[in-house]
Order: structure tokens, then C-alpha cells, then sequence
């Protein structure tokens, strides 16, 4: 009769993989918040998931400079992407924007993106860590500043002359980016809409420090901003 198996015979589950660094998690996550913003063709929803969750392998923008802002993102996480610019409409032309990872990257950018998305999460609706290190302390408020910034790009604008909003689907997504104004110092309001959430600051310094937060450097593609 065989000896019943000890706890040193079992298998061990495998280790969790080691955090990402802070600039790749900036850059994965806004990934994800770009693609949680886009629409998702020809990638069926997978049971309990978002439809446009960031493992789907392609996106839809409809505006370019969400679509370059994405791949400008991928390329600095070497994934190759293809862009394929799509026109249509008759008396109402239109252009989309299509980005599609190759199948044989595909794992890689699930991986990165599904990891940066995580880890931002933690980061952003979690409290200040006691002891945490400069670097992670400087780190949530540029991932707040990424979300919006990809938000601003990528989700339906919902401007007033006496706001400047976001509409989105996705409901995590819209309480993180109340998460993060906060972490901008700017008070964010979210509130219901047909089908979507809007999620709003008010005009004048609020919304100037938000659109401060979330500007470019022309050279690099990085923040500009220290915020904080």
C-alpha cells in the first residue's frame, strides 16, 4: 500500500510574480484605462468580464490621438501593435482607429497590461502604505494623472461651460478617476448617466490642475508635471 503523501510530496503553488516597476506599471495601466475607454470588435465578453477588458487583444478609437497615445505606450513596453485606419459615412464621414496586438505578443501584453491594471488598482483605492518608499509615494499620484490622461482621450467627453467631464462605462474605472483627483487635490463628482457614468471637476483651477496633471512632454511621451 503506498505511504500517504506529506506536505513536502505535495505540489507547491507557483510563486506570485514580482511587482512591476513603477514606470511600467504607469504605462500598463494606462493601457488598460485606454482600452477600457475604447470599444472592443470582433472580442466576444468572457463570462464575469468587462467587454472591453484590457486582456482583449484589440480596440477600436475613435480619435487618433488616443489610438497614438496607445501605441506610443505599447512600443515603450515593446509590444508591436498594428494600426489600421478605417473611414466611413456618407453625408457624416468618420474615421476609426484599430489596434491589434499579434497573436504571438499576445500573452506578453495580457500579462503587462493585466498586472499594471491590478497593481494601480491597489495603489489608487488603497490608502498611503506606512513606510512606503519615495518612489511609491510619488507613484500614485501619476497613475491618478494616467487615468485621467487616458480618460480625456479615450472616453466620451462631457464638457460644459461650467465643467470639464468624462463619460464612461466602466464603473471601476470611474471611481478611480474620483480616486484619483482627489489624489490631484481636485474634488470629482460622479454621478449616473443614460447608460454610462459621468465623472466631472469643475471649471477654473480644478479642471486647470487636472489638465496640468495629465499633460506631455513633446520629447519623451512622460508627465510633465510633478504632482503631488
Amino acid at each position: 500500500m503506498a505511504p500517504e503523501p506529506t506536505l513536502l510530496d505535495r505540489p507547491r503553488p507557483a510563486a506570485a510574480p514580482p511587482p512591476l516597476d513603477w514606470r511600467t506599471v504607469a504605462d500598463a495601466f494606462e493601457v488598460a484605462c485606454l482600452v477600457r475607454c475604447a470599444s472592443a470588435p470582433a472580442v466576444p465578453a468572457r463570462a464575469g468580464r468587462h467587454p472591453t477588458h484590457a486582456l482583449a487583444p484589440a480596440a477600436e478609437f475613435n480619435r487618433e490621438d488616443a489610438a497614438h497615445r496607445m501605441r506610443h505606450l505599447l512600443a515603450r513596453l515593446e509590444i508591436p501593435v498594428a494600426h489600421e485606419k478605417i473611414t466611413g459615412g456618407l453625408r457624416r464621414r468618420y474615421e476609426l482607429h484599430r489596434l491589434q496586438v499579434s497573436r504571438e505578443h499576445r500573452a506578453t501584453y495580457a500579462t503587462l497590461v493585466d498586472a499594471g491594471w491590478r497593481q494601480s488598482r491597489r495603489e489608487l483605492l488603497g490608502g498611503v502604505v506606512p513606510g512606503a518608499s519615495a518612489a511609491r509615494r510619488a507613484a500614485r499620484p501619476r497613475l491618478a494623472a494616467a487615468a485621467w490622461r487616458a480618460a480625456l482621450l479615450a472616453g466620451g467627453r462631457h464638457v460644459r461651460r461650467h465643467i470639464l467631464g468624462v463619460r464612461l462605462t466602466d464603473r471601476e474605472l470611474a471611481a478611480m478617476l474620483v480616486r484619483g483627483a482627489t489624489l490631484l487635490d481636485v474634488p470629482a463628482l460622479l454621478r449616473p448617466g443614460a447608460g454610462c457614468f459621468v465623472v466631472s471637476v469643475a471649471d477654473g483651477p480644478d479642471r486647470d490642475r487636472i489638465l496640468h496633471s495629465v499633460a506631455l512632454d513633446p520629447a519623451t511621451g512622460a508627465g510633465v508635471a510633478a504632482v503631488g
